[in-house]
């Protein structure tokens, strides 16, 4: 990964491949932003007048390339929008700083070094900069010829180095946030590694065997509950989803715990390595990104290991429901009844909503541990991108004012997501006249209708909030701000700052 450096250096004496400066748009027209005096100084103070000749406005994913000012050691300026300049005595968002950093270190790969002067208010700035520069710079190249030379994004490798400018190389705070950014990115770009790759090497059994590796290399518990093992535990909807597949099931549990810990948090993430659909088959032209349907999963185990790394004063417990949703004679069909882990009866009405069977079971695994609250993160339901897009995610939960605080989490770290209800009328949809409960429900509204599925696996008393992450779980579009094309660690970091916020005791 692209090693970050804070460094108090001038930019004209730096040795590097390029320059990265802010522009804001100002009222009049484009603003270098602070950290850039240096470089505006060269250009005489037209720096501003001169990336508008280019076309520069300062909009938020602009970028603009010109050659350095006479005396630099560094051939290139790289110019990146920040978007709206901020009111006066305001500083610049984290965000837009996140995203131009990430923009231009994407833009930059192939470079060996890049100096990065974008405005550093505080240590704040600074880790979303780190950030940004961290996951922008991100190539998944496992499978690709080039990745044997290490290289990746057409031949070139990710940008190697990434010095912050303004950055206090002695400051606990800067040092802090550094490293905070590293821990964070590292996780949320392993989550990228596994949702990108390819099914056929990526099975139950496999991601289980990753998430043992990353259990003894930072020192956490870990529990693997086999096909047998699940079968013994009467776990009938892991099993139910997984009985069509060659590739048997997986129920892992990841556990970190502090000493000083009054806090516990449970995670609980949705794994379905491929989603063929089951018996109710997929159509054309939805398969072809199906590995994604384990992003839940993999954000989940990437907290539950940025949390350990970070030394957070919470216990956090992952639960990663794995399975391989199949069409074969052995295959869960429409109209079987599954009993649960929780004792409650199924009718599966649609194979391809299987997603909440696995979940239901692991919710239950994890209700009954007592935690002081369970998040699951799952790609459920098509109706849930239908609603929000393709960038944000849906948040429902059981308790508003919890619901409340996730949301304000995820857009503090840059996710964007949206508070949805679960509607009470909607669960009678779901009854059934053979189970306790059938698997579907009425078809508008149906990511509230699988919440509201969710919730009946939820231990009495226990606060619980669900995150629909369907939309911005995998980028089938171009590459954007820090986000790459494919796995994008969605809801990664909403979960960390969930842990983080409980540790200071500022989440209930």
């Amino acid at each position: 990964m692209t090693a970050l450096t804070l460094s108090t250096a001038a930019a004209p004496g730096l040795r590097a491949d390029a320059i990265v400066i802010g522009v804001a748009k100002g009222a009049k027209g484009p603003v270098v932003a602070p950290g850039a005096d240096a470089v505006d100084n060269a250009y005489d103070g037209r720096l501003a007048g001169v990336l508008e000749t280019l076309g520069a406005s300062g909009a938020e994913g602009e970028l603009t390339k010109l050659p350095a000012p006479a005396g630099f050691k560094a051939p290139l300026v790289v110019a990146v929008g920040l978007g709206a300049e901020p009111e006066k005595d305001a500083g610049y968002d984290a965000e837009a700083l996140r995203k131009a950093a990430g923009l231009a270190a994407r833009t930059l790969a192939g470079s060996k070094k890049a100096a990065f002067a974008l405005p550093i208010d505080d240590a704040g700035a600074v880790g979303a900069i780190g950030e940004g520069v961290l996951l922008g710079a991100y190539a998944f190249d496992t499978y690709k010829d080039s990745g044997k030379d290490a290289k990746a994004k057409n031949g070139k490798a990710p940008l190697a180095e990434a010095a912050l400018l303004g950055g206090k190389p002695r400051d606990a705070a800067h040092k802090s946030a550094v490293a905070r950014a590293v821990a964070v990115s590292e996780e949320l770009n392993r989550s990228r590694d596994l949702i990108n790759m390819p099914p056929n090497d990526l099975t139950p059994a496999i991601f289980a065997a990753e998430a043992q590796a990353a259990a003894k290399e930072h020192g956490l518990k870990v529990q693997v509950l086999d096909d047998k093992a699940l079968v013994k535990g009467g776990y009938g909807g892991i099993l139910g989803v997984g009985g069509g597949s060659a590739a048997t099931p997986r129920l892992v549990k990841l556990s970190y715990t502090h000493p000083n810990a009054e806090k516990h948090l449970a995670f609980v993430g949705k794994g379905i390595t491929y989603d063929s659909g089951g018996i109710s088959l997929k159509p054309a032209g939805h398969n072809e990104t199906m590995k994604c349907d384990m992003s839940g999963a993999a954000a989940v185990f990437a907290a539950v290991v940025a949390a350990a790394r970070l030394g957070l004063e919470v216990n956090v417990t992952g639960w990663l429901a794995l399975a391989e949703n199949m069409p074969s004679g052995s295959a869960v069909r429409p109209g079987d009844v599954l009993r649960m882990y929780s004792g409650k009866t199924v009718e599966v009405l649609n194979t391809d909503a299987e997603g909440r069977l696995v979940l239901a079971d692991a919710l239950w695994a994890a209700s009954l541990e007592k935690p002081d609250a369970i998040v699951d993160v799952a790609t459920l339901t098509g109706a849930m991108m239908l609603a929000l897009g393709s960038r944000t995610f849906g948040v429902m939960a059981n308790d508003d004012a919890f619901r409340t605080a996730v949301y304000e989490a995820a857009e503090e770290v840059g996710e964007p997501a949206w508070p949805m209800p679960l509607p009470e009328h909607l669960r009678k949809g779901m009854d059934s006249t053979v189970a306790d409960i059938a698997n579907m429900g009425e078809r508008m509204g149906g990511g509230l209708v699988a919440g509201l599925f969710l919730r009946e696996f939820v231990g009495e008393g226990i606060t619980w909030a669900h995150l629909d992450i369907a939309g911005p779980a995998f980028n089938e579009g171009g590459a954007f701000g820090y986000t790459p094309k494919g796995g994008t660690g969605s809801a990664v970091r909403t979960l960390v700052r969930l842990a983080e916020l409980t540790a200071a005791g500022d989440l209930g």
